[in-house]
């Protein structure tokens, strides 16, 4: 009797490259049946593999290996694979997967496959930005509104879109149906926008305001605080810096001479010389991606 391939890696043998099967959700396990289980760090790392194999499909690339898809993500291929994992079963080993199945797989789990209605209030600068970044439609976010108080904004054309006055917004989210609601107005007013888009129905929100809002259980809302990033950028960068002088200084006592050269992946040690031989090194990258 022929025998079916073992689709699970043991535990004494490492699980290389594996190829997708992507069973349909009445076949195997779905997304809507997975959602609950997932951790939210692996969340965050599904949105960022999801944007690497779209990148991959611009590239016309059909296969990648997990080594490869975990370089370009940032993250060791251990934990690639355990993050995959949640998507369900597992084809067979040595192939590599499917870029076009892989990335529908994370879609569906990321609830985003049937894409996204999204509206924004605040017409400022920032909020123009947003609407006229065309990544967002490529992820199947598409932006359907946009809503303003000042007299001088409401009725601007911004990126094929007539600014709406925000006094009719109530009305507007149930003749365009968003799921999605971005807020990028001044914090003093993010709280009364909040109320009134909970008001209005809508279940989702991402602020850009550093205060904390109020909503309903029922209501997911994230922040997206930009100067907190960048204080975490500059937390890495001063950590980093700091392990450079201690590598420096253990170096100099061992009588070493150390070129230092800073690369997107990582730190390569260009030149590391000490009784006529020569090394080389390379640390990983340290820091966090955040999804958008």
């Amino acid at each position: 009797m022929h025998s079916e391939p073992d689709t699970y890696p043991r535990p004494d043998e490492e699980p290389n490259d594996v190829t997708e099967q992507h069973e349909t959700p009445g076949a195997g396990v779905s997304g809507r049946a997975l959602h609950k289980d997932i951790p939210q760090a692996t969340v965050t790392r599904l949105a960022t593999y999801l944007r690497v194999l779209a990148l991959l499909a611009d590239e016309g690339v059909l296969i990648v290996s997990s080594e490869e898809l975990a370089v370009a993500a940032g993250v060791g291929s251990a934990k690639l694979r355990k993050d995959l994992s949640f998507l369900g079963p597992n084809g067979v080993r040595g192939v590599g997967y499917d870029v076009a199945k892989l990335r529908a797989r994370i879609e569906n789990v990321l609830g985003l496959s049937e894409g996204h209605r999204v509206i924004l209030v605040g017409a400022g600068n920032l909020g123009r930005a947003l609407v006229g970044y065309g990544g967002f439609r490529r992820r199947g976010f598409s932006m359907v509104g946009i809503f303003d108080s000042d007299p001088g904004v409401v009725g601007d054309a911004v990126c094929g879109l007539i600014v709406r006055d925000v006094a009719g917004l109530h009305a507007a989210v149930t003749e365009l149906e968003p799921t999605i609601a971005v807020i990028t107005v001044p914090d003093a007013a993010a709280q009364d926008v909040c109320d009134q888009l909970v008001a209005a129905g809508v279940q989702s929100i991402l602020s850009f305001s550093p205060t904390a809002l109020d909503a309903p259980p029922t209501v997911e809302v994230r922040r997206v605080d930009l100067a907190v990033e960048m204080q975490m950028l500059s937390f890495e960068r001063a950590r980093s810096a700091e392990a450079e002088a201690q590598d420096e200084a253990h170096s100099v006592a061992a009588g070493e001479t150390v070129t230092a050269v800073s690369t997107p992946i990582g730190r390569r040690v260009a030149d590391r010389s000490h009784v006529g031989i020569k090394h080389s090194a390379t640390e990983p990258n340290k820091g966090s991606v955040v999804a958008p």
